[in-house]
């Protein structure tokens, strides 16, 4: 028998909000923000960070809502936001004319608030009513308020919650789906709700009748109405884990029809189809379809038992699906090649014939922004890469020989001449060959910063960043972006070939690639500093424990680190299928790698800051607070910045985003040389 863990000395510091533990926070702050700010570079960084967020030069995205564009706003003007819509014709002007729906600056300070936007859900087909979503300071948890868009009030008398972490979509303009807290029993223990309710205008939201309860384990219940006309129907299931879903049609009369596909995969019912991904090989009678294919069904067949199903789309060794999205007529497909991305445009009604959409140049990144299957087949395209600005186009399907209309262009940020993008493979230590992208001048002597996340499925694609154009490449940096294992680069299999008691191949091959930039002349050890945030902010307390002599400084943003207890903590419940119990003999496994468990007082560690934010109510700050003090208590030197508020992207507005890229590029620069 084990002897028992020793009690965590550092354990009062997850009080979020504590006296105690919001003065060490002070205390930690004031003896790292001098040395990290106080010279002129991190001011001339902040404020040239600063500039491109309140750029009225970048591309205002929309969405479609019938004839209207709406667009969320910030600037220096209003650092808040202003949610705001125009029509197609003013849209493609040089100065839109804007009609101003919600200004959130004013509604804060007339409320005293601190009001970060969080969505606002237009009601089809009219477009008179929104469900509206404000978050104080930047937390995942909101206040829900229904507001009416040909007025521009709140409905005093209509849909509002408290605070919480809601599930909320419109029925009708009177009805909604709703989930939410009320005490004790509505919620799962990851935090979300538990219980659906359909809730009817002008009653109490308790007293609404429940649809679909999900088990208390669970992380969430879940309910949507789909409005596509013709095909109105209401979806109402649960999610076991992060991986898996349970799905039911909900019939008018109360019934349920279970939509019986694999638990771990995607399943999108569209008008008369159904479309199933699956996330492991999945045998239908005599066939197996492979993990990351994509079958079509006709959906009433399929829920009668029918399984003759077409396939869409085969996976390889290099080529994946990495998502769909539906026009009217049409089915986009998002295809990767080695992480390079193109579309493909399939048509039901010619066999589900096959064509190419424009791509753009190498190593761009396509992507549809905008399209409404319920009305047309028009549909917003952008287009940029790492040292390519967006273009926003728009393209009619209808049309096959139109050419597309580009909208905006977003300006230049950085100045790119002479920086090279290039791809590699670097050998992990099990003999996979994993990808990673070189931003940079190919004769650069400059430091290089890398990156990676390595988790839930998430790919990192190329994409343009003015934030780490002008903060770091356009002083002569060198960028890198490691697709490790856990992402989705290449489909399903490249994320659960590191779950569970694989999750060490993540971290094997992040320190492949960093190997593989020194072994290549790229850079050096001494050079070569890392950051990341969330699952990444984990990737970098390993890269610390467990590789310290690869790296020169390391930035570890918003983390999870105490794999101990991170499925007690705020939402981590809800990450156990990619982690494991810590509870159960999992953690022989999680604990060889639990970053906080593995500080070591004779480690020679390169420099770390540790950043996270008090509002964040995904990941807790205790993680990042307890790390530092351990740390310390190691007699480690580690500079910690907690931004006070700014939930889980560590930032409320576009001030506070300067100031935190601004400490990881003026930190990496200083303490690499």
């Amino acid at each position: 028998m084990s002897a028992p863990e020793p009690a965590d000395p550092h354990i009062w510091l997850e009080d979020v909000t504590g006296d105690d533990a919001l003065a060490w926070v002070r205390e930690r702050n004031d003896e790292s923000l001098p040395s990290l700010t106080g010279h002129a570079e991190f001011a001339e960084v902040r404020d040239g960070l600063r500039a491109v967020l309140d750029s009225t030069d970048r591309i205002p995205y929309v969405r479609r809502r019938g004839e209207l564009l709406y667009n969320y706003w910030q600037d220096a003007d209003h650092p808040k936001g202003l949610w705001r819509r125009t029509t197609l014709d003013s849209y493609r002007t040089a100065a839109p004319d804007w009609e101003i729906l919600i200004d959130l600056d004013a509604l804060a300070a007339a409320e005293d608030e601190n009001w970060v936007w969080a969505g606002g859900a237009v009601l089809f087909p009219d477009y008179e009513r929104a469900l509206v979503q404000l978050s104080r300071g930047g937390a995942d948890a909101t206040v829900v308020r229904e507001f009416d868009l040909p007025t521009k009030e709140f409905v005093t008398d209509g849909f509002v919650l408290p605070e919480a972490k809601h599930r909320l979509s419109w029925i009708d303009r009177d009805t909604v789906f709703v989930g939410t807290d009320l005490g004790e029993g509505s919620l799962t223990t990851s935090g979300y709700p538990r219980v659906i309710r359909r809730w009817s205008r002008g009653t109490a939201v308790a007293d609404a009748p429940v649809v679909f309860e999900a088990e208390p384990t669970d992380v969430a219940a879940f309910a949507a109405h789909d409005s596509t006309p013709g095909y109105e129907r209401d979806i109402v299931g649960r999610s076991p884990d992060f991986h898996t879903s349970e799905r039911h049609v909900l019939r008018p009369d109360g019934s349920r029809v279970f939509v019986d596909v694999p638990a771990d995969a995607a399943a999108d019912l569209e008008r008369e189809w159904l479309l199933v991904r699956p996330r492991s090989d999945w045998t239908l009678g005599p066939t197996v379809h492979p993990a990351g294919s994509l079958v079509v069904f006709d959906l009433e067949d399929y829920l009668a038992g029918g399984r003759d199903g077409r396939v869409l789309f085969t996976p390889t060794a290099h080529r994946s699906l990495s998502g769909w999205d539906w026009t009217r007529h049409h089915l986009v497909l998002s295809v990767m090649d080695d992480v390079v991305t193109h579309l493909e445009v399939l048509t039901p009604a010619d066999g589900w014939a096959s064509r190419e959409l424009p791509a753009g140049p190498a190593f761009s990144s396509p992507g549809i922004m905008d399209a409404d299957p319920r009305l047309d087949d028009v549909y917003l395209l952008d287009v940029d890469g790492y040292t390519l600005p967006s273009t926003l186009m728009r393209g009619d399907l209808a049309d096959p020989d139109a050419p597309l209309e580009t909208l905006r262009q977003a300006p230049t940020f950085f100045d790119a001449s002479g920086v090279a993008v290039r791809q590699f493979f670097a050998t992990s230590d099990d003999g996979t060959q994993v990808p990673y992208f070189v931003v940079g001048a190919p004769d650069a002597t400059g430091p290089v910063l890398m990156t990676g996340y390595g988790g839930f499925e998430i790919s990192l694609t190329p994409g343009y960043s003015g934030l780490i154009g002008r903060g770091w490449l356009e002083r002569g940096g060198t960028y890198v972006v490691a697709n490790i294992r856990g992402g989705g680069e290449y489909g399903p299999s490249w994320h659960t070939s590191a779950l569970l008691e694989n999750r060490h191949r993540a971290y094997e091959d992040f320190a492949a690639v960093a190997r593989d930039l020194v072994a290549r002349g790229i850079t050096t050890r001494e050079r070569l500093a890392i950051h990341g945030g969330s699952n990444g902010g984990l990737l970098m307390g390993v890269m610390l424990t467990r590789y310290p002599e690869l790296f020169g400084a390391i930035v570890i943003m918003v983390p999870l680190l105490d794999m101990r207890r991170f499925h007690l903590l705020l939402a981590g419940a809800s990450w156990m299928a990619e982690y494991g119990d810590p509870d159960s003999s999992d953690w022989e496994f999680i604990g060889g790698y639990s970053p906080y468990q593995h500080v070591s007082a004779g480690a020679d560690y390169p420099p770390v800051l540790v950043t996270t934010s008090t509002r964040d109510d995904r990941v807790h700050p205790g993680h990042a607070r307890k790390m530092v003090a351990r740390l310390r208590e190691q007699g480690h030197r580690v500079e910690y910045y907690e931004n006070i508020e700014g939930g889980h992207g560590g930032a409320a507005d576009n001030a506070q985003r300067a100031f935190q890229w601004a400490l990881v590029f003026e930190f990496c620069r200083s303490r690499l040389g």
